[in-house]
């Protein structure tokens, strides 16, 4: 069952890089008692991921940060080490916090995989991007084709969060 607005993200970790390296982070750690605009990508270096939804998100924290967002984060069927380079590359590195889903399992506990085996990719994120209140969340943009960015751009996340709060 996908989420929806009003619902609450369920409990799981993701594994994000530390000072010394891969380590978990719950969803309550990252969520909790925070505003946090989160987005998915079916993956790190894939062409629309990397041209526009990545750095679209990087071009607006400070607009997010100014629309009150405590936190953005970046989610994808990635390792760590994946995501880490990709933000480095990307010029996310200090704005974006990266939430390594390496088995799918937060993007299946929120009804948000997509199966895309067909392009040799195996199971993934569908492509969105939530606006979630303490662990609540508030928007939901969610993409109909995987490389379309559109309705989960940070330009139409950012149009969508003076309305939702």
């Amino acid at each position: 069952m996908t989420i929806n607005v009003g619902d609450k993200l369920p409990d799981g970790k993701f594994t994000v890089m530390g000072a010394d390296g891969p380590q978990p982070k719950s969803v309550s750690e990252i969520f909790s008692g925070k505003k946090v605009a989160i987005f998915a990508v079916p993956g790190a270096y894939t062409p629309t991921c990397s041209k526009s939804h990545m750095p679209g998100f990087v071009d607006r924290v400070d607009e997010l940060k100014a629309k009150g967002v405590d936190t953005i984060a970046c989610t994808a069927v990635n390792d760590i080490f994946v995501l880490t380079n990709w933000a480095k590359d990307t010029g996310a590195t200090g704005k974006i916090e990266m939430l390594a889903d390496g088995s799918g399992d937060f993007a299946k506990a929120v009804g948000l995989e997509i199966d895309l085996s067909n392009f040799g990719l195996g199971l993934r994120s569908k492509r969105y991007a939530m606006l979630v209140d303490n662990g609540v969340v508030k928007v939901l943009n969610v993409e109909d084709s995987p490389p379309v960015a559109e309705k989960s751009s940070a330009a139409n996340l950012c149009s969508m969060i003076d309305r939702s709060l």
